[in-house]
């Protein structure tokens, strides 16, 4: 008689498969708002010391959303892990009184970890090109792969300050299309093109004629002479191209009066 009691086993399976159920929601909301959550806010701290340091903890907090203790805890990590570093700021940077604030931006260690597809097929390609065609051949592969990202930006046409730093910023612009994260900043009498990410930085280090056609880009869009102060290849946080704001004036031969020259003969 007990077997044909089937409703209290579906009812008793029902109840089990409903707090079952409501179980794994839980769970799943613990692992939501757990270590998952953090790896996304690490994350987006990483993007942004990479696309705009060197930056203020208090600008990482404010840009998203983050208390004070949260942006220390994780720049505390990314800093014990060798990820990033502390810099005091400049005193150009400096704003009011008191001591200088702490400034963070990814180190050389950080930018690896973002990771560089393909590095082991473009050096092999690279060093086929070389075998093949010698090192011309590397130099003219690095002008053309320059001049198809900046193949947008036409050549300044008025050296004005005003206009200088708008090329510049148009250049930085087109960088970042290509993957390098670049921004300007005006220092002094110049600004600074940086290069905040490199795609390709493991294959610079070998073969540096890649930054040496940016440089040359770059003074060819200018039409001034540009300083590279510092290459992420070279192991530094950023690649900074410095360009002067005003162009130095082109120095006139001297010439000599016939009057001069018949005193000279005299």
């Amino acid at each position: 008689m007990e077997f044909r009691h089937t409703c209290v086993v579906k009812t008793v399976g029902l109840r089990n498969a409903q707090q079952t159920g409501h179980q794994n929601e839980g769970a799943r909301s613990v692992v939501a708002s757990g270590p998952a959550g953090e790896g996304h806010t690490r994350e987006a701290v990483i993007k942004l010391l990479l696309e705009e340091g060197p930056i203020t903890a208090t600008a990482i907090g404010e840009r998203l959303g983050l208390s004070p203790a949260g942006v220390r805890r994780h720049l505390d990590a990314l800093i014990e892990s060798g990820e990033a570093r502390a810099t005091r700021s400049a005193p150009w940077q400096q704003k009011g009184r008191g001591r200088p604030a702490k400034q963070f931006q990814l180190t050389a260690t950080g930018r690896g970890k973002l990771g560089h597809a393909y590095d082991d097929l473009a050096g092999a390609a690279m060093r086929q090109i070389r075998e093949l065609g010698g090192d011309a051949a590397i130099t003219d592969f690095a002008r053309k792969r320059v001049q198809a990202i900046v193949a947008g930006v036409g050549e300044l046409a008025g050296h004005t300050p005003a206009e200088t730093e708008a090329k510049a910023e148009e250049i930085a612009e087109a960088f970042t299309d290509a993957g390098f994260a670049a921004s300007t900043r005006k220092v002094g009498a110049g600004v600074q093109i940086c290069q905040h990410h490199c795609p390709v930085s493991h294959v610079a280090e070998e073969f540096p004629e890649l930054c040496a056609a940016e440089l040359e880009a770059f003074r060819e869009i200018l039409g001034t002479h540009v300083q590279r102060l510092a290459t992420i290849a070279n192991g530094d946080c950023a690649c900074t191209t410095h360009v002067p704001l005003v162009v130095p004036p082109v120095a006139q031969p001297a010439t000599t009066s016939t009057h001069d020259s018949g005193r000279s003969a005299e």
